[in-house]
This record gives C-alpha cells, structure tokens and sequence, in this order.
C-alpha cells in the first residue's frame, strides 16, 4: 500500500501537482534504506535536494548599497540652482514702476509708428501727384516742340503763296 501511495505521488511529482507535505514525504521515503528497485533512479535526486537545503552561504552580504557624495552633492546644486532660478527673477526684476514705463514707452513708440504710416501715405500720395505732374510737363514740352515745327511750317507755306 505504501508503495502504491509512494507512486501516485511521484506520478503527480512528475506533473507537478504535488504539494509541500506530499514532497516531504517523498523525501522520508527516498531517505530511508528501503527503497523499491525500479525506484531506485529516484533517490540521488531526492537526497540531493535534501543536501542542498542544508547548505548555507557563509559570506557577508554587504546590506547598505555604496553611494557616492558625488551625486549627492550635484542633486544639493541642481535644487540650488533651480531655487536661485524661481527667486531671483522676482527679487532682481523690473518693478511695477518700470514695468509702467516701459508699457507707456510701446504705447508712444505705437503712436509715432501710426504717425509715420500716415506721413508716408501722405508723401506716396503727393508723390503720385508729382509724377503726374511730370507727365504733363513731359506732354506741354512736346506740344512746344510740335508748335515750333508748326511756325517752321506755316513760315514755309507763307513764302510759297506769297511768291506766287
């Protein structure tokens, strides 16, 4: 019966469906000095495993984990440096006096650019006037040109008809 026990869990052993109290009692049973032939492939394994639960790790293990002041001081300057970045804008920044001024400065810097817009409008415009005025002085010079050719001509047609 014990040894029909000892099969079925080394059947499930094999599955791995056994549980704690089953595998202590394979162990018990593979320790012991009557062991089943055809099971005898069994015992090294099983004495092993026994062996190994014995052995022990005699060295020190080191528990606190080796950090160096280097990195803690370089996070001590990072926050350093990220406080002086928060701070010092507002403790060295312009004051409310300052920045009315310089919102009162674009405001007249905003003034005169329209004013220069509307000259230059204004000088386009006159600009515009000139060329026109150019291009009837240009026409009037023309027309000086043509009346004098026009003497020229009627000086011509008077001689002819006066001496025949």
């Amino acid at each position: 019966m014990v040894l029909n026990n000892i099969e079925k869990l080394l059947e499930k052993y094999d599955n791995a469906e056994t549980s704690l109290k089953e595998e202590a009692q394979l162990r018990v049973y593979f320790e012991s000095d009557d062991i089943a032939p055809h099971l005898e492939h069994y015992k090294p394994m099983f004495l092993y495993f026994s062996q190994s639960q014995q052995e022990q790790y005699t060295k020190d293990v080191p528990l606190k984990p080796k950090r160096t002041k280097l990195y803690q001081w370089i996070s001590v300057a990072a926050v350093a440096v990220l406080m002086l970045g928060f701070i010092i804008p507002t403790v060295i920044g312009p004051t409310q006096k300052e920045l009315k001024e310089q919102e009162l400065a674009m405001e007249a810097y905003n003034k005169t650019m329209e004013a220069f817009k509307l000259v230059s409008l204004g000088i386009n415009e006159g600009k515009q006037q000139l060329n026109s005025l150019a291009m009837v002085s240009d026409n009037f010079n023309q027309g000086i040109e043509e009346a004098g050719r026009l003497s020229e001509f009627s000086k011509t047609t008077n001689k002819i008809f006066k001496n025949k």
